[in-house]
């Protein structure tokens, strides 16, 4: 687990120093911003209880670009701060990668894919899980078959939680991602439904 990763954040705990980890401010990183938006519609449908994964920045440690500005880098974490695995934006910036990604399907499959990681490591659980195979999704391009083992896609596919299937099945694409509540059960739809309807309300 990162050495930041339980670094508290809110009151009494606001981050100011770009030497320590903090969250990302609103608008700093507007692509991972929009996907972890969309990551969150499923943490919210199939994790009932849990608060908002955010974005949290951290120092890279490298040495400063040509901007002389140290942007940080860029974690899927828990609400209280806590992350696990790989940052989601480009740490070498010399080698011209663009901080974050050009397409918002290339930002959605790398903050989805950290969001699994930072869910299932902390929660200690498989996240999501296919309700069919009670097997762990994973993130894949729409319509890849079994033996797809990562590289470029189509821009325009969309990014979805894919199933391996049974032992003796084939693998299946259970949902775009930021649509799982479309493959609960009704009862729990409409229990999900009316806590968000509670919650916008509320605000």
């Amino acid at each position: 687990m990162n050495s930041f990763s339980y670094d508290r954040i809110g009151p009494g705990h606001d981050r100011t120093d770009l030497s320590e980890p903090r969250q990302a401010e609103p608008g700093e990183w507007p692509k991972f911003e929009a996907a972890l938006a969309v990551v969150n519609r499923d943490v919210t449908a199939t994790l009932p209880g849990q608060d908002a994964l955010i974005l949290m920045v951290a120092p890279s440690w490298q040495p400063l670009p040509a901007s002389g500005i140290d942007r940080g880098l860029v974690y899927v974490a828990m609400p209280d701060g806590r992350w696990q695995g790989n940052s989601v934006n480009a740490v070498d910036l010399e080698e011209g990668d663009l901080p974050e990604p050009d397409d918002a399907m290339a930002a959605l499959t790398l903050v989805t894919e950290a969001a699994q990681e930072t869910v299932m490591e902390l929660l200690w659980q498989v996240w999501p899980v296919c309700r069919e195979h009670k097997t762990g999704l994973h993130v894949r391009p729409a319509g890849t078959a079994d033996d797809w083992c990562g590289g470029e896609a189509d821009a325009s596919d969309p990014v979805v939680w894919w199933c391996r299937g049974s032992r003796d099945g084939t693998g299946h694409d259970v949902s775009p991602v930021g649509e799982l509540a479309a493959t609960l059960p009704g009862k729990e739809r409409r229990t999900l439904r009316r806590s968000e309807r509670r919650r916008d309300s509320g605000r």
